[in-house]
């Protein structure tokens, strides 16, 4: 399926037939304040499955990210101290991916190395989706170091290379080709692991 939604009023009707398939266990394409993403309800174990294979991704290896809808449930999912909470605060929704001590009510699957990735990002479209899922999704980039940029920048040709493997593809508009900034919060001495898109606010 492929839905355009403006990011500057997306349709309602459009938002639903998007949540409605992450609802079932399917992978969606959307746009976020970086790169193009594929996600899907981080709840449903399955689904997260099937990314990790799709994304060849190994959870016992790789860190598992999630984009939450704001911070304000977020111990759930996450152990964060005063001093993290306050520096996402300052820099969220923006373009970061904050490594944190995985929390209680993630999935098995997130915990085998014991860290999430927790995303806020500045992005209507993706903001309403988690909104009216009710649960985070699991989000990972549709880029690939040996991708060529037009396809993971350019919807149309994203839904070209990913239609038989996902469920839907939204078109929000040409996406951006620089990453978020990754910062290892698992303790307090933070530390920027990967520079992206994104001046951290200290």
């Amino acid at each position: 399926m492929y839905l355009k939604i403006y990011p500057d009023n997306p349709n309602p009707k459009e938002i639903k037939k998007a949540v409605d398939i992450l609802r079932e266990g399917g992978l969606v394409i959307y746009p976020t304040d970086t790169v193009y993403a594929i996600g899907c309800d981080a709840m449903n174990v399955r689904a997260v499955e099937k990314i990790c294979r799709l994304k060849d991704l190994d959870p016992r290896k790789h860190n598992l990210s999630i984009i939450c809808y704001d911070l304000s449930n977020i111990s759930a999912y996450a152990k964060v101290t005063n001093t993290i909470f306050k520096l996402m605060r300052k820099n969220l929704p923006g373009p970061f991916t904050f490594i944190l001590p995985t929390g209680s009510e993630l999935p098995k699957i997130y915990k085998n190395r014991k860290e999430v990735g927790i995303r806020v990002p500045g992005n209507t479209i993706i903001h309403q989706l988690v909104g009216e899922l009710g649960n985070p999704i699991m989000t990972t980039s549709v880029h690939d170091d040996d991708d060529v940029i037009e396809y993971t920048t350019d919807p149309e040709l994203i839904y070209e290379k990913y239609a038989s493997k996902v469920d839907a593809v939204i078109d929000g508009g040409y996406g951006s080709a620089v990453p978020s900034t990754v910062v290892n919060c698992t303790t307090d001495d933070y530390e920027i692991i990967r520079q992206g898109k994104g001046e951290l606010k200290i």
